[in-house]
């Protein structure tokens, strides 16, 4: 499960670099910009799901 953890960290990281790279910050919620700006939000909290799944890992093998 760690190794799955650090790939989709990857992955995730990676596809928040190319929502960036697609972002036109002189129109920002209009057009492709709007739909890059809600797939940055997405993966933020995928971020934040999967560190909650590292942590709940992690005290599950201190409890054992």
């Amino acid at each position: 499960m760690k190794v799955f953890s650090y790939i989709a960290g990857v992955i995730i990281v990676a596809l928040i670099i190319f929502n960036i790279t697609i972002l036109d910050f002189s129109n920002l919620f209009q057009g492709d910009s709007l739909i890059a700006l809600i797939g940055i939000v997405a993966l933020l909290c995928g971020i934040c799901i999967l560190l909650i799944f590292r942590t709940a890992k992690l005290i599950q093998t201190k409890v054992k």
